[in-house]
């Protein structure tokens, strides 16, 4: 069980909208203020932020919603990213804004390194950053990475929780010294991800339209490069033309046909075969992943560059679908023992797919022994601590 304090931690959010990032970090904050004697808020730089061509709003986003039924405080500075303001520039009355709501606090969270040039505002009240970062290529964070190295310098950055070993090495290479980064692995909460019986799981598959039998993989990501939904395609291209009972989830935002990039890439993987194509469904963001994974046999992951620890690997296997993921981040790790690695070939990837959807039975005992080192209960414990000591000033000295 972590360490209780009367800390008051105000996290900094770019904006709320589909990720994994946020879908963590607000379990972090949700759990920390529900379950300890922590106090936590959180303040929002836009309101609304388009990605994946949606305009996703903040009191829409289900982060949003789950941190306001947990009691936390969310303020926003009100910006849209549709606006035409300079993203590098804030006005007296937003830093009005950040500023009353610092004050009050013992330690600023930041979600990532974008929000950080608010911190290094000189306006900003002077509290202890620890930010939070997911990624494993700081290089394509572009400005926000020089904002991290500011924070750094100046001695604002107290500490930085990373995801995952590679996030450490990477951002060490990328010059954060190495004393300011700890490890705390990602963690989701088991109660909601988890297998269903086979009855439920039939059941929900029917009232999907899915198949009892069918061979079902779900691939849970934004429409985006990193994700590398092109080649995602190819290997479902390759997949449902192998096995006849083969059929294709894809969830995240800009999953949808609404989405012209997403159609132009399905209408060149299936160009010759419509009747295959009727077997992938984009559904679009989904509120209920728990319940799409649970009726799953595999999950699957293509990333190009930028992972870390995928959350929809640990979600979908402790559901109990296989992981079948690119050698991206600490995804290898993740996925040993309870799942497979691939190289970037469509047809290795398609072939992989179906041979872990065939030793799922074979995989269920390892699945069932890896819950607990999942378990978000660790990850709450390891923000509380890097929290605390940064309220004290003892600083972080991670072990070798």
């Amino acid at each position: 069980m972590f360490e209780h304090s009367s800390l008051r931690v105000l996290s900094l959010y770019e904006g709320f909208f589909s990720g994994g990032a946020r879908v963590l970090h607000s379990t972090v904050v949700a759990g920390l203020h529900t379950h300890g004697r922590q106090v936590h808020s959180a303040l929002s730089l836009h309101s609304e932020v388009r990605r994946e061509s949606l305009l996703q709003r903040m009191e829409d986003d289900p982060r949003f919603l789950s941190l306001r039924a947990a009691g936390v405080r969310i303020a926003s500075l009100g910006r849209s990213t549709d606006g035409d303001h300079d993203p590098r520039t804030f006005t007296d009355a937003e830093m009005d804004v950040a500023a009353r709501e610092a004050t009050g606090v013992d330690v600023v969270m930041s979600l990532k390194e974008q929000p950080l040039r608010l911190a290094n505002h000189p306006g900003f009240p002077d509290r202890p950053v620890v930010a939070c970062l997911h990624r494993s290529d700081p290089e394509h964070s572009g400005e926000a990475l020089d904002d991290l190295r500011a924070a750094a310098d100046s001695g604002r950055l107290v500490a930085a929780v990373c995801c995952a070993e590679s996030t450490k090495q990477a951002y060490s290479a990328a010059g954060i010294p190495e004393h300011l980064l700890r490890v705390v692995p990602n963690g989701i909460d088991l109660t909601r991800f988890h297998p269903l019986r086979r009855v439920r799981r039939m059941s929900l598959r029917g009232a999907a339209g899915i198949p009892a039998d069918a061979t079902l993989v779900t691939y849970a990501a934004r429409y985006d490069a990193m994700k590398n939904p092109r080649l995602f395609l190819a290997a479902a291209r390759a997949f449902v033309e192998r096995d006849p009972s083969g059929h294709v989830v894809m969830c995240g935002a800009g999953m949808t046909i609404d989405n012209p990039g997403l159609t132009a890439d399905l209408d060149e993987a299936f160009a010759d075969r419509p009747d295959l194509r009727e077997r992938v469904h984009p559904l679009g963001v989904r509120r209920d992943m728990e319940t799409v994974l649970a009726m799953s046999d595999v999950v699957a992951l293509t990333s190009a560059f930028g992972e870390a620890a995928p959350l929809c690997l640990i979600e979908g296997a402790m559901c109990g679908a296989i992981p079948v993921t690119t050698p991206v981040g600490d995804s290898a790790r993740l996925v040993d023992g309870i799942g497979f690695v691939t190289s970037f070939e469509a047809e290795e990837i398609a072939e992989t797919w179906i041979e872990a959807a065939a030793r799922r039975g074979e995989l269920r005992g390892a699945l069932t022994a890896a819950r607990q080192r999942f378990s978000h209960v660790r990850m709450l414990s390891g923000y509380a601590q890097v929290l605390e000591q940064a309220m004290r000033g003892t600083g972080l000295r991670v072990a070798a």
